[in-house]
């Protein structure tokens, strides 16, 4: 990833978000599509959740060795808490991964017609329940998320499973998180359809909007931190310092 330009990085995590939201995100406004004036069943739910976790699983091996596919400021700002990614880099992966999910929505629009708008362009809403309950579902959905990111990209962790590991919990996440709030757990993904639904003329809920970002950046805040606290060993220097330290005292 060292070896990649900023541009580079940051074209790959535009891209990455894009793909992510076109395929995930539009798996919503196709079910609905599809199914007519059908019920929407555990079936349909599956059928979003397998497309957001094939994507997922896609885009880390097509574009982690470049950028790391973080595609979620969550995972951004969870890396960078914990010492894990520059701070000087975060601003640009931010703007990079909300206007990636804004041309995947608007590539949505483009694919499935205005349809796809009049049936809510696959925005993350809640209904009839309370706020603390749309923020607990969403707060534990990134937590999970993040979390397993963290465990899987750890030194430790077994190599070239990654990307499977992390598109499975991202399927799994969203059976449970998704009939509360719709399962976003991830601010771009949150953002970026809003945004396209307003500049459309559709109905946006903003007033839900802090409520889905506050939940995932602070539950990808947490777990990256709690990760680093359960896995750190004595190996898991994080100065020169203390490595110095260390060898003088067993010199001594």
């Amino acid at each position: 990833m060292d070896d990649n330009r900023t541009w580079q990085r940051l074209t790959a995590e535009f891209l990455g978000t894009a793909f992510l939201v076109f395929i995930g995100v539009g798996s919503v406004p196709a079910a609905l599509m599809v199914n007519g004036d059908a019920p929407f069943t555990m079936a349909s739910l599956g059928f979003i959740s397998l497309a957001f976790a094939t994507i997922v699983i896609a885009t880390v091996y097509v574009f982690g060795y470049i950028s790391g596919n973080h595609i979620n400021p969550a995972v951004t700002l969870a890396l960078a808490v914990s010492g894990k990614f520059a701070w000087r880099d975060v601003p640009g992966y931010l703007l990079a991964q909300v206007l990636g999910a804004v041309a995947g929505a608007f590539a949505i629009v483009g694919t499935l017609g205005q349809q796809a708008s009049d049936l809510g362009l696959g925005i993350a809403a809640y209904g009839d329940i309370p706020v603390w309950q749309a923020f607990t579902a969403e707060f534990l959905g990134t937590f999970i998320l993040v979390f397993t990111v963290f465990g899987v990209i750890h030194r430790k962790a077994a190599p070239g499973f990654a990307g499977i590991v992390i598109g499975l919990v991202v399927f799994a996440a969203i059976i449970p998180v998704a009939p509360a709030t719709g399962a976003s757990i991830n601010p771009a993904r949150t953002t970026g359809p809003m945004l396209v639904q307003q500049l459309l003329g559709g109905t946006v809920q903003w007033e839900q909007w802090p409520v889905y970002v506050i939940a995932e950046i602070t539950a990808g805040i947490a777990a990256g931190l709690l990760f680093g606290l359960v896995s750190r060993t004595r190996a898991d220097r994080t100065t020169l310092t203390e490595a110095l330290e260390e060898e003088d005292a067993r010199a001594r």
